[in-house]
């Protein structure tokens, strides 16, 4: 889909936005294109032939596929692939954010959920919806309409059912600033950490520690702290959990339920992290450069450039002793991992 036929974006064309998602049962790696007529495609492919099983119209849940973008990763959990939706850049027109259910098949009925915002509450960060071991869902959902009177759903952790049905939700006190000035929990996926808890950090740069299983409502979280402002998924080792910090990485002690940050990597480390071989592996987007810091101090132990920008929201992947990452011209593998 060309920029040209959309209403805001910035993205030329716009077609798989979000990260794919393998499911070992069927053997098939499952991704949404956005193609012309403003149609969300999802796709299962054979992962060893590369041919593909099915492609499959999703409507989305609210109507305006014109205004609706699908950047958040897709998840799969009970036999069924979860298919975020947001808005696009600029946070154009009538959309709402949503999350769709297919069956792994590509086959049967479609399920679904849809924010209960006027407009907006976009389920977009690039780390999309995090599974728990008990097969809940958890989205981090961004501003919506409303600055003042009841609640209304966005900027929040949300739990999901695997039928989709909200089981759980936590709001800010201060959510309709927060919808205001467009400072909400959208930006990061809800992080899981040992013992049920999660945590939740957004545009306004507080982490919110919560109960998983009580997600406690507004104002319902068990202790909160300034962290940063935070983008994409976190990586998480025990009680610590690594961080996206548009200022740098940051170490997260979540250890008796409460929130300090252990230290900070370099200001220009801002992307997701993973770790792996003993070490955080974050990137550098605007210059290229992957960083391995030491999971204890953030010490930089090797600083290692990749020869091409990378897309905004790049993160690395490991496997076996590679370190992968996509940029804008292509897959870079480095070795040592």
């Amino acid at each position: 889909m060309p920029l040209s036929a959309l209403p805001c974006g910035n993205i030329d064309p716009l077609g798989i936005t979000g990260t794919p998602v393998y499911d070992p049962a069927t053997g098939l790696v499952y991704a949404v294109a956005e193609t012309a007529g403003y149609r969300h495609v999802l796709v299962g492919v054979n992962a060893q032939s590369g041919q593909v099983a099915f492609r499959r119209d999703i409507p989305t849940p609210d109507g305006q596929p014109r205004f609706d973008q699908q950047r958040g990763a897709l998840a799969v959990a009970g036999g069924r692939i979860y298919i975020p939706f947001g808005g696009l850049d600029g946070d154009c027109g009538p959309y709402r954010g949503s999350v769709v259910g297919v069956p792994v098949s590509g086959h049967g009925p479609l399920i679904s959920y849809l924010v209960p915002t006027a407009r907006a509450g976009g389920i977009w960060t690039s780390g999309g919806l995090v599974t728990s071991p008990g097969g809940t869902l958890y989205a981090g959902v961004g501003n919506g309409a409303a600055t003042s009177g009841a609640y209304d759903g966005s900027d929040s952790v949300t739990a999901l059912s695997l039928t989709l049905r909200e089981t759980g939700i936590f709001a800010p006190d201060v959510w309709r600033q927060d919808n205001a000035g467009d400072v909400d929990l959208g930006s990061l996926s809800p992080v899981l950490l040992p013992g049920g808890l999660v945590l939740a950090v957004g545009k306004r740069g507080i982490g919110y520690l919560l109960d998983g299983a009580h997600l406690g409502g507004v104002g319902g979280q068990l202790t909160a702290a300034a962290i940063c402002h935070a983008y994409g998924g976190a990586a998480v080792s025990g009680t610590i959990a690594y961080v996206p910090c548009d200022s740098g990485l940051a170490a997260v002690d979540t250890a008796g339920r409460r929130l300090r940050v252990r230290w900070r990597g370099p200001a220009a480390a801002a992307g997701s992290p993973v770790l792996g071989g003993g070490a955080v592996w974050v990137a550098d987007v605007n210059a290229g450069i992957l960083y391995q810091l030491s999971p204890a101090s953030g010490q930089v132990r090797q600083q290692i450039t990749l020869g091409a920008p990378l897309p905004h929201f790049a993160s690395p992947s490991l496997s076996g002793p590679l370190v992968v990452i996509g940029t804008m011209q292509g897959v870079v593998a480095v070795s040592g991992a």
